[in-house]
């Protein structure tokens, strides 16, 4: 059988890169090799998110790609995965660039939907599922160095934020079976990974149930924790309404487990959090924040936030940047408000600051944070601090860069070590992205 190839472009979160080796899992059980050469490829797929409007944009540039590459070489199939497939069907099917349209849960039937093209004949699979959760594939690893790798635990959600879409293109939460994680988080450790990141929309509401027990997502991170105690162990997203004492105390229990939460605060004003349906109060928020500092002083806390939300004023946006002086965060993830059409805000609430004013705020956010980051960099001089070693620095060859337990760019001079390695550095000095290191 002639071998067959498989391209895959992978837009948005971790989740993705996540789903993205599960597709080349199960097309490989049907023949199809993993290429990283598009002019080889039998099938090219984007794997895309829905997230924000640019994304999407982003997404029809690459098909006029494809497109002219199909018309080079009639007979390949294009596709649209994932997030942008379940909310854009019918205009994905509609442009005629595209010859399959399958939506996060569908991914096993992506063989036969590729057997079932013919000119003019697009498929589509964007049902969305109670049970999937994929717990039975071993995804089909991406990753550059083998030293880290990401594991789903759950998919979909069901916390409806105002704003976001992933609700209607990821469908309800599930949670994955605990065994089933940890026999791949074992795999990896076997493979010779030094770090795993378990991830959800929200990780924190993970919960399985069965004849043995209860789970949560502080036992389950526990469980996995103790799998190898050299196994460095991330997780990405927390939501603040639901990050336990218990999830917290298990983290300052074991080593191991990183010293980084990513806790998206979007707005510091109580009446932009009641609008975005985030169901805390920054009260809460801060609480959550005081416990995280008592139990685990050296935890970074990084977050999201997003500038120009439905009828927020000036007022709103101070009150924004106050929280940021006030928890002052290691690093952010800044936007300016982008409606997704199908949201409960697009239904609901005009989308009424200017858009030069949504520009300014973001401005003064990503300024903010700009020192913020500076500051918690500067405050880490003279420290010291275990790096687990991803390869050279972008700068020099005769540099390594790694990351510390708290997530943060290390990069210091090395002709010895390797990807996957443990070493000591002391901070000389840093930017305001990167700490400047020496072995010790």
């Amino acid at each position: 059988m002639d071998n067959k190839y498989l391209y895959i472009e992978t837009y948005g979160c971790q989740m993705n890169v996540s789903d993205t080796e599960v597709i080349f899992s199960i097309m490989a059980k049907h023949g199809y090799q993993r290429t990283e050469d598009i002019t080889k490829a039998d099938i090219i797929l984007a794997n895309t998110c829905s997230i924000r409007d640019n994304a999407e944009q982003r997404i029809y540039g690459r098909l006029e790609v494809f497109a002219k590459e199909k018309k080079q070489r009639p007979g390949i199939i294009v596709g649209i995965v994932g997030c942008m497939a379940e909310r854009l069907k019918e205009a994905l099917l509609d442009s005629g660039k595209v010859d399959i349209v399958a939506g996060p849960d569908s991914y096993r039937s992506l063989p036969s939907l590729a057997e079932a093209v013919r000119p003019g004949q697009p498929q589509i699979n964007v049902l969305l599922s109670h049970e999937e959760t994929y717990a039975d594939i071993i995804p089909v690893r991406t990753d550059k160095n083998g030293v880290s790798a990401f594991v789903s635990i759950m998919r979909g959600c069901n916390n409806v934020c105002s704003y976001c879409v992933v609700p209607y293109t990821r469908g309800a939460e599930r949670s994955r079976d605990p065994h089933t994680i940890v026999r791949e988080v074992c795999k990896l450790v076997a493979d010779g990974y030094k770090e795993v990141t378990l991830l959800g929309q929200n990780v924190d509401s993970y919960f399985w149930k069965d004849e043995s027990g209860n789970v949560d997502f502080a036992d389950l991170l526990a469980m996995v924790a103790d799998v190898n105690p050299s196994l460095r162990v991330r997780f990405s997203t927390s939501h603040p309404k639901d990050i336990s004492d218990k999830l917290i105390e298990t983290m300052a229990s074991r080593a191991n487990i990183c010293r980084c939460i990513h806790l998206p605060v979007q707005s510091g004003s109580d009446r932009m959090l009641e609008k975005m349906r985030r169901r805390y109060t920054r009260e809460w928020y801060l609480g959550r924040v005081a416990k995280i500092r008592k139990e685990m002083p050296d935890c970074a806390i990084t977050t999201d936030i997003i500038a120009g939300f439905c009828s927020e004023t000036e007022q709103d946006h101070k009150d924004t940047l106050s929280i940021m002086e006030e928890v002052g965060y290691d690093y952010a993830y800044m936007f300016q408000y982008s409606e997704r059409p199908g949201t409960l805000a697009a239904r609901n609430y005009p989308d009424d600051v200017a858009p030069q004013v949504k520009t300014r705020r973001l401005n003064e956010i990503i300024e903010l944070q700009n020192r913020l980051g500076l500051e918690s960099n500067k405050r880490d001089v003279g420290k010291t601090f275990t790096v687990l070693v991803e390869g050279p620095s972008k700068r020099s060859a005769d540099e390594l860069c790694g990351r510390a337990s708290n997530n943060k760019m290390c990069v210091f001079p090395d002709k010895v070590h390797k990807a996957g390695d443990y070493v000591s550095v002391k901070v000389l000095s840093c930017t305001s992205a990167t700490l400047i290191c020496e072995l010790v």
